[in-house]
């Protein structure tokens, strides 16, 4: 339980306090594999729009890979960073954006929490007001992953 409390106290301290950093919404059931897919095709057609090469990711809410697209041309590495930024903002319910702007702003204690992944590229997926999951892109410029995770994110809104 304490350390429970000293993470919770990092977080605290690395945004002044937890509601002011993390959504205030709940995690729901699991993204189902059928709403994965649907979210990846979403983001894998601004990929294409944009001429990139990403590896796109999906976790689910407990921060399980559900689903991964890799281009053709995307870097192996990107693969762990699509993962990566996908488990690290389902893990502070935040855009991995949202950590970025914290380093960038100084404030570096968000880099003793666990998984921070201040690059961005990690959208929350949300349906009923619950986090269901997170996609991660990664193999572009910061901006251009993260609007391609947004893309796919855009999918699941009514």
């Amino acid at each position: 339980m304490k350390k429970i409390f000293v993470k919770l106290g990092l977080i605290a301290l690395a945004f002044g306090s937890v509601n002011a950093f993390a959504q205030n919404l709940p995690y729901g059931a699991p993204i189902d594999l059928a709403s994965a897919k649907k979210v990846v095709q979403a983001a894998s057609a601004e990929m294409h729009k944009k001429n990139l090469a990403l590896t796109i990711a999906v976790v689910d809410s407990g921060g399980n890979v559900v689903y991964l697209e890799r281009a053709d041309q995307a870097g192996i590495g990107t693969i762990d960073a699509a993962v990566g930024k996908a488990k690290a903002a389902n893990g502070i319910k935040a855009p991995t954006k949202a950590i970025e702007e914290q380093v960038l702003a100084g404030k570096l204690n968000i880099l003793g929490v666990p998984g921070a992944f201040p690059v961005e590229g990690g959208v929350l997926l949300v349906e009923n007001n619950r986090v269901i999951g997170v996609i991660g892109a990664s193999g572009a410029m910061p901006p251009d992953d993260g609007a391609v995770a947004s893309a796919g994110a855009a999918a699941l809104k009514p």
